[in-house]
C-alpha cells in the first residue's frame, strides 16, 4: 500500500510538470517528484533486522549499509539546489514578461 502512494507521488508531480502552463508550478511538480523518487529509495533501501553500524562491543548481527542514506542526502541537496536555480530563472522570465504562462511566454518571443 505504501509503494502504491509514493509511486502515485512520482505520477502527479510527472503530470503536473507535463501538463501545468504556468512554470512556478511546473517547479513545484518537480519537487513533488522528487520527493516521491527519494521516498521511494528510501522505502526499497530500508529493511527489518538490520542494525545501524555504530561501534559498540556487542555483536549485533547484519548492518545497514550507510551509503544509501548519504545517496538520499546528497539527492535533497542536489534537488533544492536545482529548484532554486530555476526559480532564479523564473524571476528573469517574470521581469521581461507580463506572466508566467509558457504559451504566452513562447508568443512573446517568437521571431
Amino acid at each position: 500500500m505504501l509503494e502504491a502512494c509514493v509511486f502515485a507521488t512520482i505520477l502527479c508531480g510527472f503530470f503536473g510538470t507535463l501538463f501545468k502552463k504556468n512554470l512556478v508550478m511546473k517547479i513545484i511538480s518537480m519537487d513533488v517528484m522528487s520527493t516521491g523518487v527519494i521516498a521511494f529509495y528510501v522505502l526499497i533501501a530500508s529493511r527489518d533486522g538490520l542494525f545501524t553500524p555504530i561501534f559498540s562491543n556487542t555483536n549485533r548481527g547484519d548492518y545497514a549499509d550507510p551509503v544509501p542514506q548519504a545517496v538520499i542526502l546528497t539527492a535533497i541537496v542536489i534537488g533544492f539546489s536545482i529548484q532554486a536555480l530555476m526559480l532564479v530563472g523564473v524571476m528573469k522570465l517574470a521581469r521581461d514578461n507580463p506572466t508566467l504562462e509558457t504559451s504566452e511566454i513562447e508568443q512573446n518571443n517568437a521571431p
